[in-house]
């Protein structure tokens, strides 16, 4: 018998089997393997047995009931298969084992053994980041669409948006979207629309199928050319449940292509009510502005009236006759001169004021200030015009062609009334001023002279009779350009005229 060294620690069998179960169990974990199915044993509790083998090497296998459950599938002898399993080991016999938790065919498994390898990847770089998703357009009038021209996904957006908002304009960008340069054509046509820049957002995808058929979207090219769009990206891939790694990348994910249209459309029937609201907002906005433009017309009119030059000339003329009556009322001799000189100084100060030149002064105020009022009339109409245009060209289909042309021509007939108003009216104050100046020409001392009569004065005393003029008194004769100074001869009375009898 042989000694053993009492450093070394002896275990039991089940010890060491179950030593090794931890070991496998923590340190390897779970794994992906790919192998063919043998010695296939479905036992009665529902559990699957089998052996996963290839060419060189085989490894037990179990997958409990409630694990092969999700298997879309049921595995024979011979299949290829990927299955997801933990590493384990049976310690009842000490065989290391597999424990699968998932199954699929070879292809699809590596298919999706790849899927998740990339959607890793991608995700550390950071391309499916919340922050770096774009919002869809406030307005969506161009929709770009990157598929098969001939595929039912064209069929279906287009049947939507033609039932939802038929004034939506879809350019389609044709593209491969299944089998071997797929993924390269679709990446070459995002980049496309880009370069064009001629839509507002851009849908990625196509119908369902099988993940090999949908496999172009999981390709990275599509990934990094979606993730570089500066346009917005929906995608829109297969049905509801199949998800893309371009449904991550996108900033948008739809759940079918029909999905995709009826979120990037409007319905027209609530376009019609938004354009009734902008409708019935543009008519007030032109109604109150025609209302604020005939108050301020208003108010230059009271303005210009309490400034009118006959208030001016009136107010002066008021003076005038109330210094001339004090002048009257007090001509002794010694102040005559005074007065005189200061009736000289106001006519001096009454020409100075002549109501042609106040006229001709607040004609031209009055003009500035029509032109002014047309300005501005004319450029609130012109701005209105073209808020009316371009609302009109976004939504023509369904535009209210004749309720704007009747509501243009109305504010052209009130802005035709109105100017022709103030016409009317600067030509009856023109008119009514040639007449007042007129009438003050007539009235006025200088014109009288003008017209051959003139004043007479004894040393600066106006001679209102003859019986205050005696022979060889000198007297002045004042007339319009000058005077003139005389003798009496002799003085000359007029008969009195006999009294009339009733």
């Amino acid at each position: 018998m042989f000694a053993v060294p009492q450093a070394v620690k002896i275990i039991s069998v089940t010890k060491l089997n179950r030593f090794a179960k931890q070991v496998l169990e923590s340190e390897i974990g779970q794994v992906w393997v790919s192998g063919e199915i043998s010695n296939f044993t479905r036992a009665t509790s529902g559990h699957w047995y089998f052996t996963l083998k290839d060419d060189k090497a085989q490894v037990r296998t179990a997958m409990f009931r409630g694990a092969n459950q999700g298997v879309s599938f049921t595995p024979k002898h011979g299949d290829k298969v990927v299955v997801k399993a933990n590493i384990s080991l049976y310690e009842a016999r000490g065989d290391y084992q597999l424990i699968a938790v998932a199954m699929e065919p070879e292809g699809e498994g590596l298919l999706k053994q790849a899927f998740e390898a990339l959607k890793l990847k991608l995700q550390s770089e950071g391309l499916f980041a919340h922050e770096t998703k774009q919002t869809l357009p406030a307005h969506i009038t161009k929709i770009g669409i990157v598929t098969s021209q001939t595929g039912a996904a064209v069929h279906d957006i287009l049947h939507v948006l033609g039932r939802r908002n038929p004034s939506i304009e879809v350019i389609i960008y044709p593209s491969m979207v299944q089998g071997d340069g797929a993924a390269a054509s679709i990446a070459k046509q995002i980049e496309r629309a880009n370069i064009r820049n001629e839509v507002d957002v851009l849908i990625v995808g196509r119908g369902g199928g099988s993940l090999e058929d949908l496999w172009p979207f999981n390709e990275e090219i599509v990934a990094r050319a979606i993730y570089a769009s500066h346009l917005v990206v929906v995608s829109a891939v297969g049905h509801e449940v199949d998800v893309t790694i371009a449904d991550f990348v996108a900033d948008i994910r739809a759940a079918t292509p029909s999905a995709a249209a009826e979120l990037l459309s409007t319905d027209k029937h609530v376009l019609e009510k938004n354009l009734s609201e902008q409708k019935r907002s543009l008519v007030r906005a032109l109604n109150d502005m025609l209302a604020q433009k005939e108050q301020q017309r208003m108010s230059l009119q009271q303005r210009l009236q309490a400034q009118h030059p006959v208030k001016k000339f009136n107010q002066n003329s008021q003076q005038f006759d109330y210094l001339y009556a004090r002048l009257l009322q007090q001509h002794p001799a010694k102040t005559i001169k005074e007065k005189l000189e200061s009736l000289h100084y106001l006519h001096q100060r009454l020409q100075a004021q002549h109501p042609q030149l106040r006229l001709l002064a607040h004609k031209q105020t009055l003009t500035r200030s029509h032109q002014r009022l047309t300005q501005a009339l004319t450029k609130q109409i012109n701005i209105a015009k073209q808020q009316q245009s371009s609302q009109a060209k976004n939504i023509s289909f369904l535009s209210p062609v004749n309720d704007i042309k009747r509501a243009k021509q109305a504010s052209q007939k009130r802005l035709l009334d109105l100017s022709s108003t103030m016409k009317a009216y600067v030509l009856s104050k023109e008119q009514h001023l040639g007449k007042t100046a007129a009438l003050l020409d007539t009235v006025s001392p200088l014109a009288t002279l003008s017209r051959g009569y003139s004043m007479t004065l004894s040393e600066n005393i106006l001679l209102r009779s003859v019986r205050d003029v005696q022979k060889n008194q000198i007297i002045t004769s004042q007339l319009a350009d000058g005077e003139i100074v005389s003798t009496v001869n002799s003085v000359l009375k007029t008969a009195s005229p006999a009294p009339q009898t009733n």
